[in-house]
Parts: C-alpha cells; sequence; structure tokens
C-alpha cells in the first residue's frame, strides 16, 4: 500500500456480533479507510486498532480465544500502541464480568464489570443520552463540551482507588460508572460515538487524528444549568409498508388503517424512508425506529428493500436504528430452515441496533405461560439476547382497552380507569393484539411485559390501538401500569399531538422514552420543539 494511504487506514477488529456497519460508515464519514483483521497477525500489525465490541461479555471472549486474538491484543495495549476500544471494547479490558454466569477478561484494568443494580428503580439496560464527567483533559473527549453521548449497556465498570489512573471520564446511573478509559494511547469508551451523532464523530476524530484536536479544559460540571443526566429520548418512528407498485414508503393511519379514503383508496405515502430518517437526524431524534408493517413477511431474509434502507440510512444517521417486522423463524419455499438469530443477525450487518419482535413475542408469552413460565432458550428473545444482549431486543406491544365492571370480571390486570367504558365501566386491561392489531389474544399488556422481560428483552415498545392517531395524548394509565411492572425501559407510544403531551408521560410515569410519527412527517410539531419543551419542563433532553 502506497504510504500516504496507509496514514489514513484504521485497522477494525470486527468479530461478527452486532452492528459494526455504523462504527464503519463513521470511520469512513470522517475519510480514513478501514482494514479488517483477519487474523492475529493484522493486529500486531495495525497503527491504529478499533474494537467495536458488541453482545454478550462471554460470547466475544470465547470468539477472541478461538480466533487466537486475546494474546495478540493484549500484546498491542501493553506495547502502548493506538487503541480505541467501544463498549464492550472497554468491558472486556477489566478483569472480568458477572454477564453469563461469570467470565474471565482480559485482566489490563483492576476492576470488575456488574450488573447495574435494579433495586434502585432505574430501568435497566441504561439506554439514552447521558452526561460526561471528565475527569483529565484529554484530546479523545475535548470537542464533546457538554453535549450527551449515547449508552446502551447492562453491565458497567465502577471506578476505585486501583483502576483510578486509567478512568478518564464517568457517568450517572444510580450511582458513578465508568464511561472512558485511558492509558497513554489506548483508550476506550462505554459509548457509543457511532451512535452520538455530531458528538461522537468528534470522539472518533479526537482518536483517529489528535495531532489535529486540540486539549480543551473539561465543561463545568453543571451543564450550564440544563437538567442533567440520563435524558428522556424523543424517538421518531416509520412505518414502511410496500405501496401497490411494490414501493417501499413511510405511511401513517388512525388505528393501524394506512390506505387513503376515497376512490384510490392508495397506501398513504409520507415520504422515502431513507431521506425521512436523515431528516430526522438532523432535526435531532434520539433514535430512528423502522417499523415494516408490510403483510406478506413470508420471506424476510428476501425483503431486500427494507435491507438496503437500513443499509443507506445507516451511511448518514448516526443514532440508534431499530427494525421491526419479520424477526421470527421460517422456512423457506425449498424447506430450508432459518432461525430467528439467523434473520436478525442479517438486519444487524445492514445496519439496525437493535430488533422489534411484535406478534410472535405475544405467541412466545403465550407458550410461557401455558408452562408455568418456564424456559428453553428456543424462542426468538432468548435466542436473540444471548447473543447480541437484552439490549439488542425490543419487544413492541400492541393492546386495546377491554372494559369490565370490576376487577374480578377478568383474570387480567386491571386499573381503575378515568376514561369510563361504553357502560359506564369503571375498570379496564389492555388486550395485547397481533397481526398488526387484527385478532385479539387472552394476553394482557402487563402480563406480556412481565413475561418478554424474564425471557431476556431488553426494552418495550408500548402501542395503544385506541389512541393511534388520535392526537390526544399517550395513554397514561397504559403507560403507568406497563412501566411500574418492568425494570426495563418502556417507550410510549400512540397519541402523541403537541410538546406538552410528551413532558405529562414523562411526569406521570417512569417511562424512559416517547416516539411519535404523523406529528413529525407532517411537521406538525418540530422535534426541537419538543426538547426545548421538556428541559423547559425541568425534564433533561437532547438538545445538541
Amino acid at each position: 500500500m502506497h504510504a500516504a494511504a496507509r496514514e489514513r487506514e484504521v485497522t477494525l477488529l470486527d468479530y461478527g456480533a452486532g452492528n459494526v456497519r455504523s462504527v464503519r460508515n463513521a470511520i469512513k464519514k470522517l475519510g480514513w479507510t478501514i482494514k479488517d483483521v483477519e487474523c492475529a497477525a493484522d493486529i500486531a500489525n495495525a497503527d491504529k486498532l478499533i474494537f467495536p465490541g458488541v453482545g454478550a461479555f462471554g460470547q466475544a471472549m470465547t470468539i477472541l480465544e478461538q480466533r487466537g486474538y486475546t494474546q495478540a491484543l493484549k500484546d498491542y495495549i501493553q506495547a502502548d500502541r493506538p487503541f480505541f476500544g467501544i463498549c464492550l471494547g472497554l468491558q472486556l479490558l477489566f478483569e472480568g464480568s458477572e454477564e453469563n454466569g461469570g467470565c474471565q477478561g482480559m485482566g489490563l484494568i483492576p476492576g470488575a464489570v456488574t450488573h447495574f443494580d435494579v433495586t434502585k428503580g432505574l430501568p435497566v439496560p441504561h439506554i439514552g443520552w447521558n452526561d460526561l464527567l471528565q475527569k483529565h483533559p484529554s484530546t479523545l473527549l475535548s470537542q464533546v463540551g457538554d453535549r450527551r453521548v449515547y449508552f446502551v449497556h447492562s453491565y458497567h465498570a465502577t471506578p476505585t482507588p486501583q483502576n483510578s489512573e486509567w478512568v478518564l471520564a464517568t457517568s450517572e446511573y444510580g450511582g458513578e460508572f465508568v464511561a472512558a478509559v485511558r492509558r497513554g494511547n489506548v483508550y476506550a469508551t462505554q459509548f457509543h460515538p457511532e451512535k452520538s451523532g455530531a458528538a461522537g464523530l468528534d470522539v472518533l476524530r479526537g482518536f483517529l487524528e489528535p495531532e489535529a484536536t486540540a486539549a480543551l479544559p473539561a465543561p463545568a460540571a453543571d451543564g450550564n444549568g440544563r437538567p442533567r443526566g440520563l435524558a428522556k429520548r424523543v424517538i421518531a418512528c416509520l412505518d414502511v409498508r410496500a405501496n401497490d407498485s411494490g414501493d417501499l414508503v413511510v405511511t401513517k393511519g388512525d388505528q393501524y388503517d394506512v390506505r387513503e379514503t376515497g376512490s384510490t383508496g392508495e397506501v398513504r405515502n409520507l415520504g422515502m424512508p431513507v431521506e425521512l430518517a436523515g431528516r430526522y437526524f438532523d432535526e435531532g431524534a434520539d433514535e430512528v425506529t423502522f417499523l415494516n408493517i408490510t403483510g406478506f413477511r413470508d420471506f424476510p431474509l428476501g425483503d431486500l428493500p427494507m435491507l438496503e434502507v437500513l443499509r443507506q440510512a445507516s451511511e448518514g444517521v448516526f443514532v440508534p436504528l431499530t427494525v421491526g417486522g419479520g424477526i421470527r423463524e421460517f422456512t423457506d419455499s425449498s424447506g430450508k430452515h432459518y432461525s430467528a438469530l439467523q434473520v436478525a443477525a442479517e438486519y444487524f450487518r445492514s445496519g439496525a441496533d437493535k430488533v422489534s419482535i411484535g406478534s410472535d413475542a405475544v405467541y412466545a408469552v403465550e407458550a410461557y405461560l401455558a408452562g408455568g413460565g418456564a424456559k428453553d432458550g428456543s424462542t426468538a428473545i432468548e435466542q436473540i439476547s444471548r447473543v447480541y444482549g437484552a439490549q439488542a431486543v425490543v419487544i413492541s406491544i400492541d393492546p386495546r382497552r377491554v372494559y369490565v365492571a370490576a376487577p374480578e370480571d377478568t383474570p387480567h390486570h386491571t386499573v381503575k380507569t378515568s376514561k369510563p367504558g361504553p357502560k359506564g365501566e369503571q375498570y379496564c386491561w389492555w388486550q395485547c393484539t397481533v397481526k398488526g392489531g387484527r385478532e385479539g389474544r387472552d394476553v394482557d399488556a402487563v402480563q406480556l411485559a412481565k413475561a418478554v422481560e424474564d425471557l431476556g428483552a431488553g426494552e418495550i415498545l408500548l402501542n395503544c390501538i385506541d389512541n393511534d392517531g388520535v392526537g390526544q395524548g399517550f395513554d397514561i394509565e397504559l403507560t403507568d401500569a406497563v412501566s411500574a411492572a418492568v425494570t426495563i425501559p418502556v417507550i410510549a407510544s400512540s397519541g402523541a399531538g403537541a410538546p406538552e403531551h410528551f413532558s405529562e408521560v414523562f411526569h406521570k410515569t417512569r417511562a424512559a422514552a416517547a416516539l411519535a410519527a404523523g406529528i413529525f412527517h407532517r411537521r406538525e410539531v418540530p422535534i426541537s420543539a419538543v426538547k426545548a419543551h421538556l428541559n423547559s419542563s425541568g425534564i433533561p433532553a437532547r438538545t445538541a
């Protein structure tokens, strides 16, 4: 290779777990080329090495050992050569982890990686945009300022006197945890710079081009007076469907009816998925969710247009991408069987950070409940969570209200409602549905949420068929009931029509995020207006 080209080359250790496409895209956006690690010698010969660890601790260590990378990595780092670990790439540097029943790490940094304490009342995984408390000046973090960065993890390292020489920055979530480490030319972050927007690109630039990055003093701890801590996320959702011509378009409807009224009856077209995703990234969305609501779904891995949407979107959208629709096992027309894990892996490789499971989660929970809560590892939730971590699995719940005169009239979880039923009923429960809301099942939303948490899901996307497209606010009673029943984060969805609806759901429930679609598509409410309103209401929100 020509010397000039080699100067702009970084070596990437991609061991095949999770979405590394976004890291690749971020590196390329900064004008660098990538050489992939194919053998241990590639690690030894690297000028700069990036290790984006994704997934579960035990799985990662097993793969590194099998490929003969562990000792090469340790030798490289101990020689103080330019190294940047991301997320699990930070955790693996420690002595070990509680994850997967207890695993040994590389032992380069004193301390163990432990699970967040769920008894403190905070949702786990820790998902979202949080502040950094920088302990020392560094070129890596010098351009971040007081901007938040994106975390998604259930396990964390704790700063101690024994590892203090390594700790570059910490963050707060039920206590202080290690957010970034540095010793010499070796860096690692618990947060994902490739998913942290412009701030994250500045972090990557600080590693790749330290000579061009000034080491500025750390920002003031007061965050310039804004609400600090983990921000409440504002998520833009794109319902994607094939129209009658076979093109994927972003659509939206009331109570899941996405066809225009009148003589044409065509699928409502609100824009093209990649273009809208890019617009929402520019406007400050904290995450972008693609829900593929196309009905056929008989061959998910043949859904090349949706995979291409992810690939193209991830080239310019540097916040988390979630995709839902068809994440399940299936057998193709030739009789070849594909597991849900294989299907999810293709979406991760195409640019998704998380996958959303809908109807199949309901069927899995029905079997789980019928078996007395026994788990055999066969469900899509368990398979994907085991390999990619709970944070990669979102469960999309589509419930509708069912009214009853008294709690004893149903075995399901009820609440006394402020919205009486058609016959004056004072109580209701929420029936889970499948097939895009067309079929109800004998499972309630609270039941389902508890069960999927036990099966290994890391987040819940809580829709509400009754409120969808109405614009009168989220179903507070539903969101409160579900978010109070689980320890994993809950995303409120369906019904947003004004910035005040976002602050209401955050003030009155434990929701970690709120999602909207139509009001953003039609530019009725700017994302920036929602963020400004939240911060003025004392609710932390990312604004840059």
